[in-house]
């Protein structure tokens, strides 16, 4: 009954996941749930108003922007597709909360909040039946790190039947909308005004409720880029008139006559237009971060990409594949591969010259397939494909696969079954007659296994690499290959490392089956790498894939009758679930872009760096992101310092930024091209040199540098 009650289970997952595939109403990320929520207390009729609303629910720690995002940051936007006669208006932002980052700022939610959007019926609608909403919305959700995501949700309103199942989240969203400051008289000047008091406003409020007199208020602005939103400044209580002193930005990119603002005490926000009067000043050269933030940008930049100047040596560059390559028998992927090899040696400690042999067998089986991989991918390269090391990974049927087979490999350690058992004796044997192949293609599947994991510190090696010459590039892997290999080749040849192994007994079965789990996490990890590229749906089908598989191989080892009976069950299970979601699986997400282009900068697409270098014009490529705090850094700190700019200016620079802040795949192939996986980027090129890439912080004196030698 039991083995039935699985098979059920697998079976409703088969029925629920095309269900979920097909997006409707919800959708969830690691990150957030996002649901289209509807609020018709008399139906969709004609001349009425209707509520909807995307509600996103962060996990902890997470969150979402603001109309205006702040330093960094992206605001969600929502983008509907609604019947003919229903036209949506703009999202009733609700009072957001400030995020300190040092000492900028951003604004906008975690927990959960629901944006409500109006929808008006025109007076003529008429409606066959249910009115179906849909709704593309797209947000960048944070932590220490930013991710881009979006989703399609839909949404059946009853055209005629109330539809007030949400009334208490629409109710609680439309509260926490800001209120109106009370106007001034006819004919006066608005209470609400702000003076320009050299470099900050002077701001004054009347009109405020009583009850929050003495309190400590929070200031959004609606207009992005005009103060320094996560400076200090003063406020104060006169009477009934609220006053604050705020900080201008050096940088700012508006000095608008009009600043509607929002005042917040706790979720509770009121809502007013300052007219500015004064001057505004010049932008002056921008103040640097403090020393700690300037030192923490800079971490957070060699954590999360690899050095930006191509200064590496070969020599260098083969020291570090090398000491990487080492490294990564110390992943949790690798490891229960190098130890089921040491395993090997406890297991026949007498046979030296064995050892050794298999130990250069398995040192040839790693290096060759790094070899391999590396050819491959720079062949790929040459054909003109947009690839970077863990190219494989790129592909969701690749993916899936792999996760297939690390599932098989643990449990086989887990003892649920072994290999002998399903292979014909003459193949079961090959493994005893022909040790040295079973120890180079366990080479193979070591390095089929640490691919993936060289990515985070092998970055530097990796991307000078790939711009070296062919021969050269794959002495880089094979370094790689080499320095991996290192530990089961010394384990062979020097007697000392041998001797300290510890010695046959009852404790390698069970630390066989411990190292199961390392083998169940690495799959759990490709999981959740195919939910980056097929979404929930299809990391939920690649589990019911998984479970069904080892139900399969699970009944391929049971004794009797009980073996057909079962495995003939398993194996329709099996086959019913690949053919119900396995395009969910292999499906990718479709990637949205932008572009951005401000001042003298010009907006970056395909083939215009190769257009002005034609025309003789040095080219300059910021690639930067709305939510990348090092990009905002560098913007205020070093782009828009005015020795820089006249720099560029006198040598007819032309000025790209190439805005990633959406996934665009073209930017993508630009960063693949450049050896870099990830923002900020920062590149100088000129007709017959290579190109000049800078360091991820950036400063004036090294800009400058750089322009002097175009």
């Amino acid at each position: 009954m039991r083995l039935f009650r699985i098979a059920a289970l697998v079976l409703a997952a088969a029925v629920s996941l095309p269900a979920l595939a097909q997006g409707k109403a919800v959708s969830t990320t690691e990150r957030v749930r996002a649901e289209l929520l509807a609020h018709a207390p008399e139906g969709v009729l004609p001349g009425k108003t209707v509520w909807v609303g995307v509600q996103l629910t962060h996990q902890p720690e997470w969150h979402t922007y603001w109309k205006n995002s702040g330093d960094s940051g992206l605001p969600t936007q929502l983008q509907w597709t609604l019947p003919a006669g229903l036209s949506a208006g703009e999202i009733a932002w609700p009072v957001p909360r400030k995020f300190p980052i040092g000492n900028l700022a951003n604004y906008g939610y975690e927990d959960t909040v629901l944006l409500p959007v109006p929808v008006t019926v025109a007076p003529g609608f008429k409606a066959g039946g249910d009115v179906e909403i849909k709704v593309q919305a797209n947000w960048l959700v944070c932590k220490k790190e930013c991710i881009p995501e979006d989703a399609q949700l839909a949404l059946k309103i009853p055209a005629q039947g109330a539809t007030a199942l949400h009334a208490a989240a629409f109710d609680k969203a439309l509260a926490a909308q800001p209120k109106p400051v009370v106007a001034g008289t006819a004919g006066a000047l608005p209470d609400s005004v702000a003076r320009i008091d050299g470099d900050a406003l002077a701001i004054s409020v009347q009109g405020l409720p009583v009850h929050l007199r003495g309190k400590t208020l929070e200031f959004f602005p609606e207009t992005g880029e005009v103060i320094e939103t996560g400076a200090k400044w003063t406020q104060a209580w006169n009477g009934a008139e609220w006053t604050a002193r705020v900080p201008l930005s050096a940088q700012r990119s508006a000095s608008p006559t009009l600043m509607p603002v929002v005042l917040g005490a706790g979720n509770e926000g009121w809502r007013t237009e300052l007219k500015v009067a004064g001057e505004w000043p010049k932008v002056a050269a921008p103040a640097g971060l403090t020393p700690g933030l300037e030192q923490a940008l800079r971490n957070n930049a060699a954590a999360s990409a690899p050095p930006a100047t191509p200064s590496l040596t070969l020599f260098a560059a083969l020291a570090g594949a090398l000491l990487g390559g080492l490294i990564l028998n110390l992943m949790p992927c690798v490891f229960p591969v190098l130890a089921i090899k040491v395993l090997g040696f406890t297991q026949h400690a007498d046979d030296r010259r064995g050892h050794r042999i298999s130990g250069l067998a398995y040192t040839a089986g790693v290096v060759v397939s790094f070899i391999a991989l590396g050819a491959l991918m720079l062949a790929l390269r040459a054909a003109g494909e947009q690839l970077g090391w863990g190219f494989q990974l790129q592909s969701p049927a690749v993916v899936a696969a792999l996760a297939a087979l690390f599932t098989l490999i643990g449990l086989n350690l887990a003892g649920v079954f072994e290999f002998g058992s399903f292979l014909p004796s003459s193949v079961a044997t090959l493994e005893a007659r022909h040790p040295v192949a079973n120890s180079f293609l366990g080479g193979v599947l070591a390095v089929a296994i640490a691919s993936p994991c060289t990515a985070p510190f092998m970055g530097a090696s990796l991307g000078f690499a790939i711009g070296l010459p062919a021969v050269e590039a794959l002495l880089v892997f094979a370094a790689i290959g080499i320095g991996m290999a290192l530990p089961y080749l010394a384990a062979g040849w020097i007697p000392a490392v041998a001797n300290a192994l510890p010695r046959p007994g009852a404790w390698m079965d069970v630390f066989r089956r411990v190292m199961a789990f390392p083998m169940f996490a690495t799959v759990a990890w490709l999981v959740w790498v195919l939910g980056q590229q097929s979404g929930i749906d299809g990391a939920g089908a690649l589990l019911a894939l998984l479970v069904a598989m080892s139900m399969v191989i699970w009944s391929l080892g049971l004794a009797g009758r009980a073996r057909v009976t079962v495995s003939a069950i398993a194996l329709a299970v099996f086959g019913l679930l690949a053919w119900a979601t396995g395009p969910y699986v292999t499906r990718a997400q479709a990637a949205t872009a932008s572009t951005m282009a401000q001042g003298p900068w010009q907006a970056w697409e395909p083939g215009r760096v190769e257009q002005l270098l034609a025309s003789g014009q040095p080219v300059f490529v910021d690639f930067t992101a709305a939510w990348c705090v090092t990009c905002q850094y560098n913007k205020k700190a070093t782009l828009a310092d005015g020795s820089v700019l006249a720099d560029l200016k006198a040598r007819n620079v032309a000025m790209l930024r190439a805005d990633w802040t959406r996934r665009d795949p073209a930017i993508t192939a630009a960063l693949a091209q450049l050896g870099r996986n990830g923002v900020p980027v920062y590149v100088f090129y000129k007709n017959g040199s290579p190109p000049v890439v800078l360091s991820e912080i950036l400063g004036v004196e090294e800009v400058r540098s750089a322009i002097a030698k175009l």
